[in-house]
């Protein structure tokens, strides 16, 4: 038996296959496929994990901490859509986990994410695609992502986005103002103070009026198919209590007095 069957066999055995799908994130698709172990147990290929709602730096340290890349080659995967003579490609490094080979280089790893996020995409974009172009569904879906806290609120807060964008409202997210204050230095989704809201960006939708000029963070599929799908709500407000459950509020009176009962009580 060739040793990399031996390791897969080890690993299986240690972890067993729930684990692994929990623990690392692979897919049902993944563990039915033989060549996927094979690689599994090769020692040149490095298991990477991107989460939904990381920004693209961020992928660039976990991919290139993996892979041992200089800050030469991260430069080169944030800036591979000049390459590619489009646009920033921010939303579209479709978070799952990878198996990539140690000598893949930025231009090889962005490949793999992007075919990841057509192949995902496609399967909910086709009956929904007369509804909104699908850079404005990344859009909302990376707000969706950074400001639910969890699939449960996905819809519901898709259903607010557009609410307020139909009314004319500033969206006045957190979440954009996150990415336009954040830095490798500060960290990337840093506290949001009042002062914060005077910062002068067009991702600040305290600011400005209608969403950012491009996705703040790279959403997964259930973000994906709630800014297709927004619930069917009246409320224009919403906020997260102390143990992270949701209340929407059709007016802002409403809104204070959820702030005073959930949050300052």
């Amino acid at each position: 038996m060739k040793l990399k069957h031996l390791l897969l066999i080890l690993v299986v055995l240690t972890m067993g296959l729930g684990s692994l799908v929990w623990k690392l994130g692979f897919s049902a698709s993944d563990l039915a496929n033989l060549s996927f172990y094979m690689d599994l147990a090769n020692p040149s290929v490095k298991v990477v994990q991107v989460y939904p709602g990381m920004r693209k730096e961020e992928i660039a340290d976990r991919v290139g901490d993996k892979l041992g890349w200089d800050e030469g080659d991260k430069e080169n995967f944030l800036n591979a859509h000049l390459a590619m003579n489009t646009e920033d490609l921010e939303g579209k490094y479709f978070p799952k986990t990878y198996l990539i080979d140690e000598d893949d280089n930025p231009a090889d790893v962005t490949a793999v994410m992007l075919s990841e996020f057509e192949k995902q995409t496609d399967k909910i974009k086709k009956p929904n695609s007369k509804v909104l172009n699908e850079e404005t569904i990344i859009k909302i879906a990376s707000i969706i992502q950074r400001e639910a806290a969890g699939k449960q609120d996905a819809r519901l807060i898709s259903g607010i986005i557009r609410n307020r964008i139909w009314a004319g409202m500033k969206l006045q997210m957190d979440a954009t103002l996150q990415y336009a204050k954040g830095t490798e230095e500060d960290g990337w989704w840093p506290r949001v103070y009042s002062e914060d809201k005077e910062i002068d960006s067009e991702y600040n939708t305290y600011m400005y009026k209608g969403l950012p000029p491009g996705p703040i963070a790279n959403p997964g599929i259930e973000a994906l198919k709630a800014a297709y799908n927004p619930a069917e709500t009246k409320c224009m407000f919403y906020i997260h209590d102390k143990k992270h459950r949701i209340h929407c509020a059709e007016t802002y009176d409403k809104h204070k007095e959820n702030i005073k009962k959930y949050l300052q009580s």
